[in-house]
């Protein structure tokens, strides 16, 4: 039988190419080494905290369309059933809101006469406040 040791162990097994052989497994295309993952995983992680924080930043900077009540036109915060409301009013809208608040002695009018006033739209000369 002139087969060599090697041949006859190797027989019926099929040969592997010398890249296999020399690359570890999870290095291989399609399988990613855990500290790639955990880098990819930081990365995401950090882009999250960014969004959020740019989010966060540009919500406390940029307050809405409204803003402060001023030259006529009034914001007033005022509690509702889902936490808070806010009404805006400008022109006949924001006088007609001052008449309404300083006629009465609720706690929506007590709430709307201070930004009236910041308006320049506070009661007239005579008026009870």
């Amino acid at each position: 039988m002139g087969d060599s040791p090697d041949v006859a162990a190797g027989a019926g097994l099929p040969e592997r190419s010398q890249t296999e052989s020399s690359q570890p497994e999870d290095s291989r295309p399609g399988h990613s080494r855990p500290g790639r993952r955990r880098g990819r995983m930081a990365a995401a992680g950090a882009l999250a905290v960014a969004v959020i924080g740019g989010v966060t930043w540009w919500g406390v900077s940029h307050p809405g369309a409204y803003g402060r009540s001023h030259d006529g036109c009034v914001t007033v915060s005022v509690p509702s059933s889902t936490g808070g409301a806010l009404m805006h009013g400008c022109g006949a809208s924001a006088r007609a809101m001052c008449r309404t608040a300083f006629a009465g002695h609720d706690r929506l009018a007590l709430a709307t006469r201070p930004q009236c006033r910041l308006a320049g739209l506070g009661p007239t000369a005579g008026a009870a406040p």
